[in-house]
């Protein structure tokens, strides 16, 4: 059965600071929040192109959605359940604040059929929270995540690599709490230097040095390693490519690509296939999987063909996810 998503994007209509990396207009290319009239002509758009059948979930992104007018909030929920009744979507899934949440706003959640609460954890070390402006607490997050899986909700953190006073140490610390505290879901964003934020003015005064895409990459391999040790499901690596960052009309720097999922994936397999024998000739590779073999521009087949010129890869469904057989 396929799944889709319907993405609802709301952004910053309760956000209650501005984090010193956020001018989330900017990224998400949507310069106003959604009207709720607008909500079921999203859905219905996104439900006429789906394959039948399927798994549909709604999606409200943004941030803070459970710190909007509650009214509001119940209004958007509303909207949804004639779909959930006739089978057309099957849950809700939303994003908000740490701070925000409360056994009122769960109760309110469980009623309208959200099954899954994701929150901007960001970073889980004090200095990187204070310092990006967060507005909340490692604290804040423990308590939010313990009462979201306590309401029988599936919990997702979300977290950014290379904001001001973080390391890769300090991700990968992050990474690590954010599976001890119980997490189903993750997402993995670069930070990057958007304009008209704090953190722009940082960049423009030398305060602030955005990572490559190279150390982008090599970071979040790393973290990546982590996650996949694991059953944590990586929703998302990198921002959604959005026209606003393709364009890079608002972007200053950092390191924002496309296909930056494929090249840190093509790090990882390219880790894997570097010490198989230069007589090598057939590569194996799960087909879920062979593309990030073959690596992003063919990168690791030219790689290893330089060691075996007739070297090829080979999709084999029998070849177990992330492994690989190598003959000579």
């Amino acid at each position: 059965m396929k799944h889709y998503n319907i993405p609802v994007f709301i952004p910053e209509l309760a956000c209650p600071n501005r984090c010193i990396y956020c001018n989330q207009r900017h990224i998400s290319g949507q310069l106003q929040a959604v009207k709720p009239e607008e909500i079921e002509q999203i859905i219905e758009q996104h439900l006429s192109t789906f394959i039948r059948p399927s798994c549909v979930e709604l999606a409200f992104f943004g941030g803070s959605f459970t710190g909007i007018d509650e009214k509001d909030m119940i209004t958007y929920l509303k909207i949804v359940q004639p779909y959930i009744e006739k089978g057309e979507i099957k849950s809700i899934r939303i994003s908000t604040r740490p701070d925000y949440i409360n056994e009122k706003i769960l109760d309110i959640l469980k009623q309208y059929n959200v099954r899954d609460i994701e929150l901007g954890a960001q970073s889980l070390n004090e200095e990187v929270l204070a310092f990006a402006k967060r507005g909340h607490t490692v604290k804040d997050v423990e308590n939010a995540s313990r009462l979201i899986k306590d309401y029988g909700f599936s919990l997702g953190l979300q977290m950014m690599i290379g904001l001001p006073l973080d390391s890769v140490e300090r991700s990968k610390a992050t990474a690590k709490k954010i599976l001890e505290l119980g997490a189903e879901s993750t997402r993995i964003y670069p930070t990057l230097v958007i304009n008209n934020t704090d953190l722009a003015d940082l960049y423009q005064a030398g305060q602030y040095k955005a990572l490559s895409l190279e150390e982008a990459v090599e970071w979040t391999a790393e973290i990546y390693k982590i996650f996949s040790q694991t059953d944590i499901t990586i929703l998302r690596v990198g921002l959604h490519p959005s026209e606003a960052l393709i364009k890079g009309e608002q972007l200053l720097a950092g390191p924002f690509h496309v296909s930056f999922k494929e090249l840190v994936l093509t790090k990882l397999w390219q880790e894997k296939l570097e010490k198989i024998p230069d007589d090598t000739k057939i590569i194996s590779v799960n087909p879920r999987e062979i593309n990030y073999a073959i690596g992003y521009n063919g990168v690791n087949r030219k790689i290893l063909q330089e060691k075996s010129p007739f070297l090829k890869f080979i999709s084999d469904s029998n070849v177990q996810i992330g492994t690989f057989i190598a003959q000579n």
